[in-house]
């Protein structure tokens, strides 16, 4: 590396930990030639359920040159999100209390895109200010491959969990990408430090993991809450406890994880009211509400009857009978996929008379063909997966 690119690059690290990056590495455009099979094996086994949308842009996934030709490097950026250290901020905290919800760490505070792609546009401009070019900067918001690119890089592996792990940053770090057209020097790829261990495959609630190094998202928890659309299926309900919007579980059982940071951006550090909030508020929620409190989250896209359909979930977990009244509210709820989920958690929290009596009462109006087949599912107060 010459002299002038070696202070380029200097400078552009320096500027991207000024920015809040927690680290900063380059890949050249043609370092992931794996990338496209791996992903069409994915694609070809289901494993991406209903994110239709991943197989409807592969071909321009599969590589950076296919989504944009000009491309000849891409700067790969980690901006570190961990939790703050005590007991309370645990990831995994909220299962120690049933009556509260559980939201992954990454969306306990602004939306992600929203913090870092504006860093990116001000670290991409400085290089073109430096160094000519042209470039694109992305953000889990386009067919871009991140987590190959990133091991290519330098940033970490991806671990048996299928996400990137560092050896200084552990799990909790979100990507960013810069493609330029400028040949840079890459940086050396990581290699694999997971070694024999199998913690966060044996960590998993719902056992999303087929083999070490491939994730089955149709029974991911994360994917369950965010990504799918209509009823959850049965035999994933008593599996979610009570997370009701991501799962951080595989994330958190990593040993490499020791050597996390607490997020040094504050957007990206935790509410307070979003660490571990309360069944009972959020059974109370309505569309108005539901925008007010998630404005400026990533929750917000999953909407209020997605993410209701999750905190009824949990609430049918909590063994709470006190959270019954507000449950039986939903029961009338104007979407089909709350009423199917308040049907649910009402089986499972109140008495075996008050179900029937509702039963009897709501069932012959219902509309929703699925609603009348959970309706009709629970005869009893018996405790069903």
């Amino acid at each position: 590396m010459d002299t002038k690119t070696r202070k380029l690059l200097s400078a552009v690290e320096t500027k991207a930990h000024a920015l809040g990056f927690s680290a900063m590495k380059i890949a050249a455009a043609d370092a992931t030639p794996e990338a496209a099979g791996n992903l069409r094996g994915f694609l070809d086994k289901k494993y991406h359920g209903t994110m239709s949308w991943m197989e409807e842009t592969a071909d321009r996934r599969g590589s950076p040159r296919s989504l944009w030709p000009d491309v000849r490097s891409v700067v790969m950026l980690a901006m570190n999100y961990g939790p703050d250290d005590g007991p309370e901020n645990h990831p995994l905290a909220h299962l120690e209390d049933p009556t509260s919800g559980g939201i992954s760490v990454y969306a306990r505070h602004r939306d992600y895109h929203d913090v870092i792609k504006g860093k990116l546009k001000e670290l991409a401009a400085f290089l073109t200010s430096r160094a000519g070019g042209n470039v694109k900067v992305f953000v889990d918001t386009a067919p871009v491959m991140e987590k190959p690119l990133g091991q290519a890089a330098g940033l970490g592996w991806q671990g048996k969990h299928t996400n990137l792990v560092s050896r200084e940053l552990g799990s909790w770090f979100f990507l960013g990408a810069i493609f330029t057209t400028l040949d840079l020097p890459p940086t050396c790829a990581e290699v694999d430090h997971c070694g024999s261990c199998r913690a966060c495959l044996d960590s998993c609630p719902t056992d999303a993991f087929p083999a070490p190094y491939q994730l089955d998202a149709r029974r991911c928890i994360s994917y369950l809450t965010i990504e799918h659309a209509g009823s959850i299926p049965l035999e994933f309900r008593e599996a979610m406890g009570n997370r009701i919007y991501g799962c951080d579980d595989c994330l958190a059982a990593c040993p490499w994880n020791k050597f996390a940071q607490t997020a040094r951006e504050a957007k990206l550090r935790a509410r307070a009211d979003l660490t571990r909030p309360r069944l009972s508020d959020l059974l109370a929620l309505d569309d108005a509400a539901f925008r007010k409190l998630f404005s400026g989250s990533p929750i917000k896209r999953i909407g209020r009857n997605r993410f209701l359909r999750n905190v009824l979930i949990a609430a049918g977990n909590s063994g709470d009978i006190n959270l019954v009244s507000k449950v039986d509210s939903l029961l009338t709820d104007p979407d089909p996929t709350v009423r199917g989920a308040a049907v649910w958690a009402f089986h499972r929290l109140s008495g075996e008379d008050t179900f029937k009596r509702r039963k009897n009462e709501l069932l012959g109006a219902e509309t929703d063909d699925d609603v009348r087949a959970e309706w009709r599912s629970w005869g009893s107060n018996e405790r069903h997966p």
